[in-house]
């Protein structure tokens, strides 16, 4: 009898590409993940800007552990827990920016789902039933269920399910300086323009039918870290509150820590009404997200009907909250958000010093330890590559063959053309470590473009 080659067997998982399985993780330490095999991979964007504190933190694994000793699971529609009450005393006891209350979900989309839904509910509750419309941005994120890609502007993202999407949503020029400040205009005039323009958005749905106006504070991966231009959210906030809108702030990516303060709000002299976290929240260590809600938010509610109509089975898990407070405690005690703003200075520095006079590297952006390099055909004309190229998937891979696990993505400019690079370490690296972060990445970015 022949013997018959086997054919390797498919693996049960729908992967996120089924050309492809990706190799499997078995292990992690500080800013390095373990392949099977015994490879180490720097983690150099925490995944999707999610493992704040790296990989197997012994404080959070102990809490994790702590925690399943004595309770996993209890239903919200019947009990609270101590670790739940315990993070939201940590978010929000000390009432930042008038936010007082936290509602905990399981990650960045749910975060957004229900701050949509808590600014209609506000609504109803004031008696403005008539306030059903959203303003947000174009080349924006905002999650992948269907409320939260609705109010996103990633057109890619977007497209296969525009029949489902609702039109509740309008959209206007995204704060990017890069892409959308004109020859000749300055910062202050960027910023009153688009100030105009939303203001005429607002005056084009009727302002007294507008629930909220929605936006990542410094835009994430749909982009590219993009902070705003200087002013531009106290001019938001100033057209919010002269038409009685509510602004919902998504720092699901941008925020607990990742600029370097634990609300990236709080560098732009302004607070939402409602704001979404998540990844940094818990640090990848445990599902969760949160929606931090404004006193007036939560009086209404309070007032009016008593009950956010909204719920899921895992809202405030204990475990999760458990994982998340002890995230939480570990960045405060340990001074890390000193530790982001110097390696996050030092990380421009040294994307500067590698690509500042780079032929292809059109701009180099962020706040923190969250930082882009925007890869471009032509420096002087800012013309993107041929989207055909596959620029960012090549530079991922050419990444990856160097031990280092970097975020790039495709459609910077418009949803389809367009390649960056997104860096998000973990508040944790080592100057070392940021040095190793930008002479992969160097290698990998001549790689791709050679090839």
């Amino acid at each position: 009898m022949n013997d018959l080659p086997t054919a390797p067997r498919r693996s049960r998982v729908l992967h996120r590409s089924s050309r492809a399985t990706p190799p499997v993780a078995v292990g992690g330490h500080g800013v390095w993940l373990v392949e099977q095999g015994g490879r180490e991979i720097l983690d150099a964007s925490g995944g999707a800007a999610v493992s704040c504190l790296g990989h197997q933190h012994p404080r959070i694994v102990a809490a994790i552990h702590r925690q399943a000793d004595r309770l996993c699971y209890a239903h919200t529609g019947f009990f609270s827990n101590e670790p739940a009450e315990a993070l939201a005393e940590e978010l929000v006891g000390h009432e930042p920016g008038g936010l007082t209350q936290a509602y905990f979900v399981s990650g960045g989309s749910e975060a957004v789902e229900a701050a949509l839904k808590l600014a209609r509910q506000y609504f109803l509750e004031i008696g403005q039933p008539q306030r059903g419309r959203f303003i947000a941005r174009r080349q924006s994120y905002h999650g992948n269920t269907l409320g939260a890609l609705a109010a996103g502007g990633n057109a890619a993202r977007r497209a296969p399910y525009a029949p489902l999407l609702s039109d509740a949503f309008s959209h206007v020029s995204p704060a990017f300086a890069y892409r959308g400040q004109g020859e000749g205009e300055d910062e202050a005039a960027f910023t009153t323009r688009l100030a105009a323009e939303l203001e005429a958005e607002f005056q084009r749905l009727g302002p007294q039918n507008v629930a909220a106006f929605v936006a990542e504070t410094v835009v994430g991966a749909t982009a590219g870290c993009v902070p705003a231009p200087e002013g531009y959210f106290r001019a938001v906030r100033e057209i919010c509150d002269r038409h009685g809108a509510l602004l919902i702030l998504d720092e699901v990516m941008s925020g607990m820590g990742r600029t370097g303060t634990r609300h990236a709000w709080e560098q732009e002299g302004i607070a939402p009404d409602i704001q979404a976290v998540a990844k940094g929240l818990g640090g990848g260590y445990q599902a969760i997200g949160a929606v931090l809600l404004s006193g007036r938010v939560a009086d209404a509610v309070e007032q009016g009907s008593g009950a956010f109509q909204h719920g899921h089975t895992y809202l405030a898990h204990p475990i999760a909250c458990a994982a998340a407070l002890e995230v939480q405690r570990v960045i405060r005690e340990d001074g890390l958000l000193d530790n982001v703003m110097a390696m996050g200075t030092l990380l421009d520095a040294r994307l500067q010093e590698r690509f500042g006079n780079h032929a292809h590297v059109g701009d180099i952006r962020g706040r923190g330890l969250f930082r882009a390099i925007e890869l471009v055909a032509d420096r002087a004309s800012r013309a993107p590559f041929d989207p055909a190229r596959q620029l960012n998937a090549r530079v991922k891979k050419e990444a990856l063959a160097r031990g280092l696990a970097c975020y790039p993505g495709g459609g910077s400019v418009d949803g389809v053309r367009g390649d960056h690079v997104l860096l998000a370490p973990p508040y944790i690296v080592s100057a070392a470590e940021i040095g190793l972060i930008v002479e992969r990445l160097g290698e990998a970015v001549d790689a791709a473009l050679a090839g």
